[in-house]
């Protein structure tokens, strides 16, 4: 596979994660702060559907075409920026999982109170800051590769 095509298939891949990501934060926080739980329950499904097709998948391409991208092109895999670039995208990985559970537990919880006609309980709020604040790293740690693989700074 020609290097334009990994690159063209890997910045794909990158849009994905960071379009993705700014969609389901946007919708989420603006649906929480409805405080319906019909509403909730509902752009909460979608999130969680939308991180399982787009997010995830995204993320299981992006170190796959990183790696054939880096060795076609003739990157050392662990100097330099592309090291860096690995290193915050574990760090995304440790922030993203949780993330990912706690929008599940969130939606779970909005459906209970919108099927029983009650208010969300108070674990949902808390839950709901522990998401955002898991949020603020990962999105600020892609932001960080992006601007990575744009310039490949000698480090």
């Amino acid at each position: 596979m020609s290097v334009e095509i990994l690159r063209f298939l890997h910045v794909i891949g990158a849009t994905v994660l960071l379009g993705t990501g700014a969609g389901i934060a946007f919708f989420m926080v603006v649906s929480n702060r409805s405080r319906d739980p019909a509403l909730i329950a509902h752009v909460a499904g979608i999130v969680v559907l939308a991180d399982t097709l787009f997010t995830a998948t995204a993320a299981i391409a992006q170190p796959v075409t990183g790696y054939l991208l880096a060795r076609a092109a003739g990157w050392p895999i662990l100097d330099g920026w592309v090291a860096l670039s690995l290193a915050l995208y574990v760090v995304v990985g440790l922030f993203w999982l949780p993330v990912v559970v706690m929008q599940i537990r969130l939606r779970d919880m909005a459906r209970k109170a919108r099927d029983a006609g009650t208010p969300l309980p108070d674990g949902y709020r808390r839950l709901y800051r522990w998401w955002f604040g898991f949020g603020v790293p990962a999105f600020a740690a892609v932001l960080a590769i992006l601007w990575l693989m744009l310039t490949r700074p000698a480090l």
